[in-house]
């Protein structure tokens, strides 16, 4: 007859083993949840593994669907690190919890204070400036001037803007609000619509397309959505105008990273955001998707350098996660769908 005792652990050893062959840990294996696709990543890590000797495993997806996998996950999540785009993305992670703040003087030598959370919970990789774009046929340069002149009677039926669905819109309004208010900016949108040449467009691509044909003058897009374009034929009639550079300075974003906060390897998770963050990785992380370097000691590409410097909004991009909710009410009073 078999003991009390015994039967315990005849029980309780299985499910031990069986949890560990679930989730094993290889300390020289780092686990990527990923919003951004295969050919944005996997050179950086590459390179990574090459310099480091630790391989790196990587799932993409849409940011929603990672954010929601990661919370039913909990503590079984495999994932030590979620990069994602734009900071509204980065920052519900952090609010959900699914992120840990992370001490790191690489990080902070590497990467400005405003292009990271206040907390360490995430940090900025690569910098995608959103800014004006025009026809050159129809638009003088000396006309344009700042994101809130957009709002002027002289562009009725000269303006393009893409669905306020989109966070990256989202997140310059929310910007707009911390600089503005909310009386002030909802002054500003309802101009924006006031002036709109054809209902909101479903991308930047579509928005600069129809800049391009004439149906209007000008657009807000990030800027490698403009380098894509261009670079499939440079003969169009488009140009970027950066905004603001009497005031605040250019809205810009990021696509950034976070450690997990249930990181199994959280050591090399760390090491991979460093890499991340450096001059030999810098250029990798920016130039596969026409952004800017975040660490400021490494120049643009060639390519993107040509659109000219330009004084970019230094105050620090969390108020973009935190008055997001505000500005998508806004933007629906406003009538910007």
């Amino acid at each position: 007859m078999v003991s009390p005792n015994l039967s315990r652990f005849l029980i309780v050893v299985p499910l031990l083993f069986s949890l560990f062959i679930i989730h094993p840990v290889h300390a020289n294996e780092v686990v990527v949840y990923s919003a951004r696709i295969e050919q944005l990543i996997k050179p950086m890590f590459d390179a990574f593994t090459q310099e480091t000797g630790i391989k790196v495993k990587y799932t993409t997806d849409n940011e929603g669907a990672l954010l929601a996998r990661l919370e039913a996950e909990g503590k079984n999540t495999p994932a030590d690190m979620l990069i994602t785009a734009d900071v509204g993305n980065l920052w519900a992670a952090a609010q959900k919890g699914l992120l840990k703040p992370v001490k790191s003087e690489a990080l902070e030598g590497n990467i400005p204070a405003y292009l990271r959370d206040p907390d360490n919970a995430w940090f900025g990789l690569s910098i995608r400036a959103r800014t004006l774009v025009y026809n050159t046929k129809k638009v003088k340069p000396e006309e344009l001037s700042t994101y809130e002149n957009l709002a002027d009677p002289k562009w009725k039926k000269r303006l393009c803007l893409r669905t306020s669905k989109k966070v990256y819109n989202q997140s310059l309004v929310a910007m707009m609000i911390a600089e503005h208010g909310v009386a002030e900016t909802e002054k500003i949108v309802k101009g924006w619509v006031a002036n709109l040449a054809t209902d909101p467009l479903s991308d930047d691509t579509r928005a600069l397309e129809f800049v391009a044909a004439g149906k209007c003058d000008v657009t807000l897009v990030n800027t490698y959505y403009f380098g894509r374009l261009m670079k499939q034929d440079p003969n169009l009639p488009l140009a970027i105008f950066w905004p603001n550079q009497d005031s605040s300075g250019v809205h810009v974003n990021i696509s950034g990273a976070g450690v997990t906060r249930y990181a199994r390897n959280e050591q090399a998770a760390i090491k991979l955001l460093e890499f991340l963050s450096s001059a030999k990785a810098q250029n990798l992380f920016a130039d596969v998707n026409m952004e800017y370097p975040v660490n400021p000691k490494i120049a643009a590409d060639p390519f993107v350098a040509t659109w000219g410097d330009f004084k970019q909004n230094s105050m620090n991009l969390v108020k973009a996660g935190e008055l997001q909710t505000t500005a998508v009410k806004l933007m629906d009073r406003a009538g910007y769908r």
